[in-house]
């Protein structure tokens, strides 16, 4: 396969580097960038060696020490299937069992540093295997930006946790496809790799439909004699493993839990069971099989083999009776094809893959009723769709190596002389992609609930002295500023029912409904100033998250004695530290700076920049004044919280100023969708 006659490429020696002959980067920003990459792998690798062997012994490498403790598994003469925690074929138990030993001294620091060095062999290899011609960047980064996402994946993470060896399989196909000497010496990684993980028999028929018909021999050979001398070595053993088990499923745990991703699985969790359910999948793997098959024959003759490779593993992942997350990996390496005919469209495959593989399924769907079957299968749908759906470009495509580049505003001159500090950011005319946007938007959520939740330590008590404090730190610099209006505010709201009524609802409703709906208006009405806001609005949050971690603050609700009414959450009982279940779900102390009037401001003023009737301005601007009266009514924040806001907006607008330039005026919001229409059909036309 490393020497396949019909890939379009010449062949290669693993470890060489072939460049194409596009043009040259300048040498020092290249090596720099490179170095920080590798530093970047290098404290990665560290972070995973301290939080694994930091962890007490019981608790790190419990798959490991469950093999080869002193109660093991690999130490019982009896069967290793006895309680169904070893989970790997007759043929793994056989070659681990004379290991054990030295296993059981390494089982901390040389068990990990082995680990990591398979995980950097494995990175390079992919990395050498990319489609044909590549830059010289693209050379010199590919192997640290590999790296660097495998042990960020969660397979790898898992791998390293519990101390599999799911690696070792996956190493053996790369490098018998791409390595390996002769097609002998191929079929003979694969098939010690199919004895490890049945299901990579799949690449015997990619091996065969490729022409490399000596090699699928190899392999069926190798699997079967590897098999046959674990069989005639452990009878029980191989008997309980292929056929009381179904080569491997129920072991390791229940087929149905949510860490089994194949398809087997799937069906279980839905609810199918018994003979309809093995019916149904049978037939379902057998298609899967089938298409993902024909596809990576197709990849293999267009010389992407890389990709030829990682499909065929993705179905490998569907009909296997059972896929634990650290055997996951073959997804990852699908992020080398290349979807999309424009250039905006390019990242959407790769970004929406690496979060697909490196976030948990909860950060990247709701938490909806609705949405369980896809997030509980999310890493299955990737696997099928990199298997059987996603139409990946052919090199022979123009748009392959050319993506329908994206259409830019002129740059307008700034009147400071090195603005702007990122040229290359500049204004965008047509808007990015819907699907990429939403990917982006979830996962920014999360992130900024998951930091206001950390920012007092995980919990809501563990910052309250803290916060208190600056409560009172924040109400006695008001009062020196007589601006200590919170009070007679908020029982001034309480005596009228329909003003409370009003305060509340503007408080819990529009926070999110406004900025979104600003966001959506811009995408779809003036995609050129979408960027700008939309990346203004990121800045300003970032900035807000970094305030709730460096400053606590208990709003006026949460502050004891001082007598303020929490009117949208009701009487707080200032006894329990959480303050009840409600206040539970997120941290109630990252006050400071105010999100909800600087998002209220954000959208303020960007209607009153671009909307074009007066009223619409005015419109927008009464809503930060609005929900500024609203968080201070409602004891909610405290009015230096929406000073804080309203600086963190401003800072995020400028920061965009510095990094992209003044804003591009645009006369006309027509003009913009006829320039988007035109550029999406490869039109020169600017606006």
């Amino acid at each position: 396969m490393a020497n396949a006659e019909r890939s379009g490429r010449p062949a290669e020696a693993f470890g060489a580097t072939a460049v194409g002959s596009t043009r040259t980067p300048s040498r020092a920003p290249l090596r720099m960038a490179c170095l920080a990459l590798w530093l970047i792998v290098a404290a990665l690798a560290a972070r995973q060696v301290t939080v694994v062997l930091g962890t007490p012994r019981g608790e790190r490498l419990t798959d490991l020490e469950t093999w080869v403790g002193p109660n093991g598994v690999l130490h019982v003469k009896g069967s290793l299937y006895d309680s169904t925690r070893f989970t790997g074929t007759p043929f793994g138990g056989l070659v681990l069992k004379p290991l054990t030993r030295s296993a059981e001294q390494a089982l901390g620091w040389g068990w990990t540093f082995g680990t990591l060095l398979l995980v950097v062999a494995l990175g390079l290899i992919a990395a050498r295997a990319l489609p044909q011609p590549v830059s010289r960047r693209t050379a010199l980064l590919a192997a640290p930006v590999a790296i660097s996402l495998l042990m960020l994946s969660l397979p790898v993470r898992n791998t390293l946790w519990l101390g599999q060896t799911s690696i070792i399989p996956v190493l053996l196909v790369l490098l018998g496809c791409f390595a390996a000497h002769g097609q002998r010496t191929s079929g003979l990684l694969i098939g010690v790799a199919a004895a490890l993980q049945p299901t990579l028999l799949l690449f015997t028929p990619l091996l065969w439909f490729t022409g490399r018909r000596r090699a699928a021999l190899a392999t069926g050979v190798t699997f079967a004699a590897c098999t046959g001398l674990a069989w005639a070595a452990m009878p029980h053993d191989s008997h309980r493993y292929w056929v009381h088990h179904m080569a491997g499923a129920g072991l390791g745990g229940p087929a149905d839990d949510l860490a089994n991703q194949s398809l087997h699985g799937a069906l279980l969790r839905l609810g199918l069971n018994g003979p309809l359910e093995v019916a149904l999948f049978l037939i379902l793997g057998a298609a899967v099989a089938v298409l993902a098959l024909r596809r990576a024959v197709r990849c293999f003759r267009d010389g992407r083999l890389l990709l030829a490779v990682a499909i065929t593993g993705c179905a490998a992942i569907v009909v296997s009776p059972t896929a634990w997350q650290h055997q996951l990996l073959w997804v990852l390496l699908a992020v080398a094809g290349r979807v999309g005919r424009r250039a905006r469209d390019r990242y959407v495959w790769p970004v929406a893959v690496v979060l697909v593989m490196t976030l948990p399924s909860r950060m990247l769907l709701p938490d909806m009723p609705s949405l369980d079957p896809l997030r509980t299968n999310l890493v299955l749908v990737a696997a099928l769709a990199a298997a059987t759906a996603v139409p990946f470009l052919s090199r022979t495509s123009p748009h392959y190596q050319s993506p329908i580049p994206t259409e830019y505003a002129p740059a307008v001159p700034a009147r400071f002389r090195h603005i702007p500090l990122a040229p290359f950011l500049g204004r965008v005319l047509t808007r990015p992609n819907l699907l990429l946007e939403l990917l982006l938007i979830r996962v920014t959520y999360a992130a900024y609930s998951q930091v206001r939740l950390a920012a007092t330590g995980g919990t809501i008590s563990a910052g309250r002295a803290e916060a208190e404090e600056n409560g009172r730190q924040i109400l006695g610099l008001e009062r020196a500023l007589h601006i200590d209006i919170e009070h007679w505010a908020n029982h001034t709201v309480v005596t009228i029912d329909w003003l409370r009524d009003l305060c509340d609802f503007y408080y819990a409703s529009l926070h999110f409904i406004a900025p979104l709906t600003v966001l959506a208006l811009l995408y779809w009405r003036r995609p050129a100033d979408y960027r700008w806001a939309r990346s203004a609005l990121g800045i300003a949050t970032l900035l807000a998250l970094v305030g709730f971690w460096l400053y606590p603050l208990a709003p006026p609700r949460l502050m004891p004695t001082l007598g303020y009414i929490d009117t949208v959450h009701g009487v707080q009982d200032f006894s329990q530290p959480d303050y009840g279940t409600l206040t539970a779900l997120t941290n109630q102390y990252a006050a400071m700076p105010s999100l909800h009037f600087g998002w209220s401001l954000w959208c303020g003023l960007v209607v009153a920049v671009l909307a074009r009737r007066w009223w619409i301005r005015a419109l927008g601007l009464l809503h930060p004044l609005c929900t500024a009266s609203a968080i201070v009514a409602t004891a909610n924040h405290w009015v230096l919280d929406a000073v804080g806001g309203a600086l963190v907006v401003g800072a995020g607008f400028g920061l965009v100023y510095v990094l992209t330039g003044p804003r591009t005026p645009t006369a006309d919001p027509r003009q913009e969708s006829r320039a988007a229409k035109a550029c999406t059909g490869r039109s020169t036309n600017s606006v």
